[in-house]
């Protein structure tokens, strides 16, 4: 079939997305992703965000499918909501030849939205720089990019602390002060962006903190304290994070419970096995895959098999 009947049958609205069919559009050449790039702009704006939700999903399912050709293209694409599913699309993608793009994205997109999801894009190459797998150039780029829109103050929130978030990763001198101006405002997105970067920094020096903000009167800082928590990987946070197991948030609970299972050790395990046997559905099953996580990190091996 080619990309031109494919691009027909998927854009036509009264007919379901079929998995089959999207898988046509794995791997195009460059004579199909032309043919793409002419069709695509016909296809209506709802049907193209509805194609890359579901490419996405698809790729995650499966790792041989490759729709980066796709999600390439569609960064450039008229609507923002299609930019934003684009840049998700790519979440994956360290290619270097994306960093432009991106840093483009961010300094000069008219949509906010768009500017957030691409300053978050960014972050996969600071961390990979904290790791010697990105040309320090690169980095060096990315970093600059981000920090001037952190410090941005005609920046609304959301885009400055996607920035910070991705910025947590970093080990540059400057970053821990980022963090700590985040925390301190008055501003709700900035200081919850500040403790998922507390947590992206992987560094105990934020591990009170973010163990107080276990107990704040705001579940969505609750919930990115235990993700915190969970990425610092500190014994110390276990009991606080047992005592975060009854919280009144659905969403805390699970992610308290996905921490332990991250965590690992003893204490935390013993705490996983009790919930693993809950009535309820949800803490059941989030309680066994934690635990299944805390198990292999404490014998990775299977030598206490």
């Amino acid at each position: 079939m080619t990309i031109e009947k494919s691009l027909t049958d998927i854009a036509d609205e009264d007919k379901p997305l079929r998995s089959t069919q999207l898988a046509d559009l794995t791997g195009l050449d460059d004579s199909e992703l032309r043919e793409f790039a002419r069709v695509w702009p016909s296809v209506p704006v709802e049907r193209r965000r509805q194609i890359l939700e579901q490419l996405s999903a698809l790729a995650e399912d499966n790792v041989e499918f490759d729709f980066d050709a796709i999600f390439t293209e569609a960064l450039a694409d008229p609507d923002a909501g299609v930019r934003v599913g684009a840049i998700r699309g790519l979440w994956e993608h360290t290619g270097r030849e994306l960093i432009p793009r991106l840093v483009e994205l961010l300094q000069r997109d008219d949509n906010a939205a768009v500017r957030a999801e691409a300053a978050l894009a960014l972050g996969r190459w600071v961390m990979l720089g904290e790791f010697e797998e990105a040309r320090p150039r690169d980095v060096e780029e990315v970093t600059a990019a981000l920090r001037r829109a952190a410090t941005d103050p005609t920046e609304p929130p959301e885009v400055r602390g996607r920035a910070v978030e991705s910025l947590g990763a970093s080990s540059q001198p400057w970053v821990r002060d980022l963090i700590h101006d985040a925390y301190d405002s008055d501003d709700p997105r900035m200081t919850a962006a500040a403790v998922h970067a507390m947590g992206r920094s992987a560094d105990p020096y934020w591990l009170q903190t973010v163990i107080d903000e276990l107990q704040s009167d705001d579940a969505e800082m609750r919930y990115e304290a235990a993700i915190a928590c969970g990425m610092i990987e500190s014994e110390d946070a276990v009991p606080y994070l047992i005592d975060a197991l009854d919280d009144t948030d659905a969403e805390v609970r699970e992610q308290v419970i996905a921490s332990l299972g991250e965590i690992g050790g003893e204490e935390a395990i013993e705490a996983l096995r009790e919930r693993a046997n809950s009535p309820d559905e949800r803490t059941r099953e989030a309680a066994i895959a934690a635990l299944e996580q805390a198990e292999f990190g404490d014998d990775p091996l299977g030598l206490q098999g």
